[in-house]
């Protein structure tokens, strides 16, 4: 019991620090714009946390007796710790604060990080505090605020990276929330992310997301993998990021977590700047912007190999670039999980009904699920998940994965709209049963026997064949295959429900009557009869 309060505890000090900070921040309002203190805020947590990793660092070697090595970069790179020099410690922005000259030392302090640590080539802001103009005592309130935050968290149960990491989810959560429409393509809801790291069950291999934003995907795929007692070792991450001040949260997220990324050299278009041409990933996650409007020209991108055996995906809406280009990156046994707007199950718009007919006919759609409305900070359009296999056939892994049964010629439908649990007036949150009878109902379908028998469930899933889902037009609408729920019986008979159904109607009809006759003798009392 007093373990659990303790925890309970630090749980509430924990959230206590993050409301803390998100008031702190938004005491920059009028100084910058919500869009931009995001990354005011964040680098400024991420230099406070590989300070702190330095200096724990440094005071261990000196314990070890090995002081004369406390400067040296290889002494702690080889325990996948930062070297900082005297300028980037959180110790100098600290005595510094309320300088006028602050942001130029925080400023000073990122580069000289970047400078001494080859793995963070390009993800911190470049000059970026002295731009901004910032009020001195605003700065200097929100470093003391970010001060008090124990990163090290040696007296609870998480790992520093749980703790900071933990941050970082609530503070991209917040801004999603806060910046409204446009203001999300960095952020994927947590809930929907887990979702599909549970279904695809990325225990090994090479995870790619080609729109990864501040890197949601990989962090989920790792914590899924240490969960069910997998090594880290094991995964390879890849990635790209088109905006430039996402691309950098991403590799600072990541970094943050000690988890090795090859994200490319920059921010760069995916369609035009592919920076993995030669990847075949076993595991795709991603969330592509939404119906993304003139992506490119008429005449460009005409004959790219990614569109071999397929049209080339219209100019209008980029939804079938993006489901092809994550065909073309998968390995023969690869798995992709992927949200997308629910127009793309159903369109016929600029060939995109034929696109998905092949897509089909190739046997490549293994799951469709129709996600609940409200789950996204910042757009109300309804969602769905696709996850598409290379490999339908019988299947056995030398990971922690069960053998998958041949599933060739079958498609699995489930419709969620109805699950989900709002969290606040407008935002609604899948809890973790619905997920698990999400992913319990696809494990089994494919044949892992932890998840028991499968079998269709009205309303809900429907296991149906290429001649079924050929039927409805190639549309891959959950809703048209799943039917509609079966209502419980209450075991009443039919007769005495219907008398006691007709008594309630004649008790209120005569109550009505009754209510009728006082209305009437009181507008007579008022000189207003008939």
């Amino acid at each position: 019991m007093a373990k659990q309060a303790a925890k309970k505890t630090k749980k509430s000090q924990s959230k206590g620090f993050e409301e803390a900070l998100w008031d702190s921040a938004n005491k920059l309002r009028g100084s910058v714009e919500s869009s931009e203190y995001k990354h005011i805020v964040l680098s400024l947590i991420f230099l406070k946390f590989i300070s702190d990793k330095f200096e724990a660092h440094k005071q261990k070697l000196i314990d070890d007796g090995l002081t004369d090595f406390i400067e040296r970069v290889e002494f702690y790179t080889k325990d996948n710790v930062f070297y900082l020099p005297e300028e980037a410690r959180w110790t100098e922005i600290l005595k510094y604060a309320k300088q006028d000259d602050i942001a130029l030392r925080i400023d000073t302090a990122l580069s000289a990080c970047e400078k001494s640590n080859a793995s963070l080539k390009g993800a911190l802001p470049d000059n970026y505090f002295s731009r901004l103009n910032l009020d001195v005592s605003k700065l200097a309130a929100l470093v003391d605020t970010i001060n008090n935050i124990d990163t090290i968290a040696n007296d609870c149960d998480m790992s520093e990276e749980d703790v900071v990491g933990r941050v970082y989810e609530y503070f991209l959560g917040k801004f999603a929330a806060n910046e409204g429409k446009g203001g999300g393509e960095f952020y994927t809801p947590k809930s929907v992310v887990s979702l599909i790291s549970e279904m695809i069950e990325p225990y090994k291999g090479k995870i790619y997301d080609p729109c990864c934003g501040s890197g949601g995907m990989f962090v989920q795929s790792i914590k899924f993998v240490k969960s069910h007692k997998g090594s880290q070792k094991n995964i390879s991450i890849y990635g790209q990021e088109y905006t430039s001040a996402t691309f950098k949260l991403a590799k600072m997220n990541l970094a943050i977590r000690g988890i090795a990324s090859n994200l490319g050299d920059v921010a760069a278009d995916t369609f035009f700047k592919d920076q993995h041409p030669d990847l075949k990933a076993d595991f795709i996650m991603a969330n592509p912007p939404f119906n993304q409007k003139q992506w490119r020209a008429p005449n460009e991108l005409t004959d790219d190999p990614r569109w071999a055996g397929y049209d080339v995906p219209p100019v209008n809406n980029a939804n079938y670039a993006w489901i092809m280009h994550m065909i073309s990156k998968l390995s023969e046994n690869g798995t992709a999980g992927f949200v997308l707007a629910n127009g793309s199950m159903s369109s016929n718009t600029s060939g995109e009904g034929e696109i998905r007919k092949k897509i089909i006919e190739n046997d490549l759609v293994d799951c469709m699920i129709a996600l609940p409305g409200q789950l996204f900070y910042t757009t109300q359009i309804p969602v769905c998940l696709w996850f598409l296999t290379k490999n339908k056939t019988e299947q056995h892994f030398k990971d922690a994965r069960e053998p998958f049964r041949n599933r060739q010629g079958e498609t699995l439908f489930i419709d969620a709209r109805n699950m989900g649990t709002m969290i606040s007036r407008v935002h609604k949150e899948l809890t973790s049963d619905d997920l698990a009878k999400i992913a319990r109902t696809y494990h089994a379908w494919r044949g892992e026997k932890k998840d028991g028998a499968y079998k269709d469930e009205a309303g809900f899933c429907k296991s149906a064949t290429l001649e079924e889902i050929a039927k409805n037009d190639y549309v891959l609408t959950p809703g048209r295959y799943v039917g509609a729920a079966e209502v419980e019986d209450d075991g009443i008979p039919f007769e005495v429900k219907m008398k006691e159904l007709s008594q309630t109607l004649y008790q209120q009809m005569k109550e009505a009557e009754d209510l009728d006759k006082i209305i009437r003798k009181n507008l007579e009392g008022l000189g207003y009869g008939e």
